[in-house]
């Protein structure tokens, strides 16, 4: 009896559906783990595979039985090595982000971002520190960065307060914001030389403008003599925004929606975690 031959479109339908989920499912774990220690045991994991083979082919007898001996035991040590992440899996799973996982991932990591900066800013804007926050987008800002200090740090509201308290060794100029973290602080960027700027405004606002001139960059400012807290983008700036429009208009425009957009978030993640 030929199998492929006995096969009915109904079981050659089941077999595909069957292969397709479990491809997913082993996808999801791989997105899951990677940026973590996972990656590096997985590695350790195939090289011991590869070093069963090779014993097994050649019939080395002395290693061939020490590699069993390690696999006779190698499903507790996993569980027990990959204790975290399969944790974590069982985490999403039960909240239902593990077959959503990467849009949700998108807009938590926005979300704790933009959560991050409005906690610093509302500080200091009540004290008048300034700060010139800038986040990249699709168009790299690697010329900036290199003119400041690299940092390649998780964002949070602690730090960048602490960046812009003055008379500290990195208060003076922009803190460039890539992927979630803070990639350079006390950046220079290019001054606008719109006529039509306001003369109020001082060298922080100018270079929030100049920057959304030359790049699709988004930056907040807080005024050093008001308080006062901008959005500059595409040239233009919104002076003294309130917290609920700039919370709304960050999220909706740092929030990845095109496909470019979204391999841009997940390289830097990649990069950041790496």
């Amino acid at each position: 009896m030929n199998y492929f031959t006995d096969m009915t479109w109904k079981d050659t339908i089941k077999d595909i559906i069957d292969i397709l989920i479990v491809s997913f499912i082993i996808y999801k774990l791989l997105v899951l783990i990677r940026g973590t220690r996972a990656v590096q045991l997985l590695k350790g994991v195939f090289i011991l595979v590869i070093t069963w083979a090779i014993s097994t082919w050649f019939d080395l007898y002395t290693l061939k039985w020490l590699m069993n001996q390690m696999f006779t035991f190698g499903v507790l040590a996993v569980v027990i090595i990959f204790q975290p992440e399969l944790r974590r899996a069982l985490e999403q799973l039960g909240r239902g982000k593990f077959f959503g996982g990467r849009l949700i991932a998108e807009e938590d990591e926005t979300a704790r971002v933009i959560g991050e900066l409005i906690k610093s800013v509302n500080y200091m804007s009540r004290r008048k520190i300034g700060a010139l926050i800038v986040f990249e987008r699709t168009t790299g800002l690697n010329e900036y960065t290199e003119s400041g200090i690299a940092m390649e740090s998780r964002i949070s509201s602690e730090l960048l307060i602490n960046l812009f308290v003055p008379n500290t060794p990195l208060h003076d100029g922009a803190v460039i914001v890539r992927g979630g973290h803070i990639a350079a602080a006390a950046c220079y960027l290019p001054l606008s030389e719109n006529p039509f700027i306001s003369k109020e405004l001082g060298t922080r606002h100018r270079a929030a403008i100049g920057i959304s001139e030359v790049c699709d960059a988004i930056s907040v400012v807080v005024s050093e003599e008001t308080g006062q807290v901008s959005l500059a983008m595409n040239g233009q700036v919104v002076r003294d925004i309130k917290e609920e429009s700039l919370i709304s208009k960050l999220f909706e425009e740092l929030k990845p929606k095109t496909k470019k957009e979204r391999r841009l978030f997940w390289k830097r993640k990649g990069e950041h975690h790496g």
